[in-house]
């Protein structure tokens, strides 16, 4: 009873939390920028069995945790060094396969804070100020989504698939038998969502390239002859098309269907002035699904939901006497637990806070303009390379393209054999027309000369040895 614990299991919070902290951080931050130097790319080398040799080396026939642990030093470097060494860094324009951004600095650092102090959201004797600052960003997203709306609102969520999920559940709570419809464009969690809430596979409508058809929802809606929900898309994860959305609210209101908007990748344009008519008609949503872990620039997760009006979160409601009892709520307490359709959860309203109160809406705008512009410059110099094809203009900032009379196996070759040498992690994405390369631009401060490295590793890739890249 008497001993005293091993300095490994010192507190990151209470009066002397920051200094063993203060201790510790140094040793992480060194250790990644070995593990970064020791990768030297974009990605680990030699594919997942070179990944997993690594992990082996470090524990060798033991396992990760032996009886008595290593010790809080030696195990934050070893293994922050290892993390760093076989991660893909998306702060390498070279890593640019998917909706996977390079979080801020100011980001990273307030969730050091609050990790540390460890709010949990669901009630608000364990997240006081965490659940006024909470409440400070998503009415300020509410406002962004809803700028004319009398009563709209927003919560936090683990990420588009979490929202798009919520915007269902909102539709089916006041009609059980709602059915959804969404395009051939939409993401596959509305599927799952689908799925999940025990409600008909949703009715799929046909597009023209990779944009809903208004006239097509208009004919399904009148055939279905049930109340719906439609799931628009603004920023598919193929190519970053935005759906006609006004037109799309207009059929929805002529058949008295719900409208939800899956904006996870394109709905933070709204920052932008300049980008903003790009999302015309998103307003008339009566809900949208946002994600700050893409442009936000947050690390995961960093999800939203925005709703016109926030009567509709009245689904969310439950009542657990030791977290939000009756009498508690009645004396003021704010009741937390109708927040989420989860109980735990990271007070990640935190950083997303900070990092809008840093650089402002316009600040967050002018960085996704920026990625936007460099994805038109760079489907410029691909459209200019005799050796590429572009597959057609970004809308935001996803290009396609591929090697010139590059046929699919070829085109997916030449993806792996970049990802097992470390040399690029460039996304695929399978079209009507067949399989092509994508990149998913989200680094705040790349040029298109920065990505000309990344085009001429393809173009070498697949002249070098085409037999043998179809082979791997």
């Amino acid at each position: 009873m008497g001993e005293s614990m091993p300095e490994s299991a010192g507190l990151a919070g209470g009066r002397e939390g920051h200094r063993r902290l203060a201790e510790l951080i140094p040793l992480v931050l060194d250790a990644m920028a070995e593990g970064t130097a020791e990768r030297g790319g974009a990605g680990p080398a030699g594919g997942p069995a070179a990944v997993a040799a690594g992990v082996a080396a470090l524990t060798g026939a033991e396992p990760l945790a032996g009886a008595t642990g290593v010790g809080a030093e030696q195990a934050l470097t070893e293994l922050s060094r290892l993390l760093a060494a076989g991660s893909v860094d998306p702060a390498d324009p070279a890593c640019a396969a998917h909706l996977h951004c390079p979080p801020l600095a100011v980001a990273v650092a307030a969730d050091v804070v609050a990790s540390a102090l460890n709010p949990s959201m669901d009630s608000w004797d364990q997240a006081p100020v965490a659940s006024e600052i909470e409440r400070e960003l998503v009415t300020l997203i509410a406002r962004l989504c809803y700028p004319d709306a009398p009563a709209p609102d927003a919560v936090v969520t683990t990420g588009g698939t979490e929202s798009n999920l919520l915007g269902l559940l909102l539709a089916r709570e006041p009609n059980p038998a709602v059915r959804p419809v969404c395009g051939r464009n939409a993401h596959h969690s509305v599927a799952r969502a689908a799925w999940l809430l025990g409600l008909p596979a949703p009715v799929l409508v046909d597009c023209d390239g990779e944009r809903m058809r208004p006239a097509a929802l208009e004919q399904t809606l009148r055939e279905l002859g049930a109340p719906a929900v439609v799931v628009a898309t603004a920023g598919t994860t193929d190519t970053g098309e935005i759906d006609p959305l006004r037109d799309l609210a207009d059929v929805c209101r002529r058949h008295g269907a719900r409208l939800h908007v899956d904006a996870s990748y394109g709905g933070l344009a709204l920052c932008s002035a300049k980008l903003k008519p790009l999302l015309d008609g998103l307003d008339e949503a009566d809900s949208v699904a946002l994600d700050a872990h893409k442009f936000g620039w947050q690390p995961i997760s960093a999800g939203l939901l925005a709703v016109r009006d926030t009567a509709d979160l009245s689904a969310l409601s439950v009542r657990a006497e030791y977290l939000n009892a009756g009498d508690d709520t009645e004396a003021g307490l704010p009741d937390l637990l109708g927040r989420s359709i989860r109980t735990s959860r990271r007070p990640d309203a935190f950083r997303m806070a900070v990092t809008f109160r840093a650089l402002g809406t316009e600040g967050m705008g002018a960085l996704v303009e920026h990625c936007c512009a460099t994805a038109a410059e760079v489907a410029e110099m691909i459209d200019r390379h005799p050796a590429l094809r572009l597959w057609g203009r970004p809308t935001l900032s996803t290009v396609l393209f591929k090697p010139v009379d590059a046929d699919d196996e070829l085109v997916a070759g030449v993806r792996r054999a970049l990802l097992e040498a470390g040399t690029a992690i460039v996304g695929r994405a399978t079209m009507s027309d067949g399989v092509w390369l994508k990149l998913t631009l989200l680094h705040p401060h790349a040029n298109a000369e920065d990505y000309r490295p990344l085009l001429d590793s393809v173009v070498a890739a697949a002249a070098a040895r085409p037999a043998e890249v179809v082979l791997r």
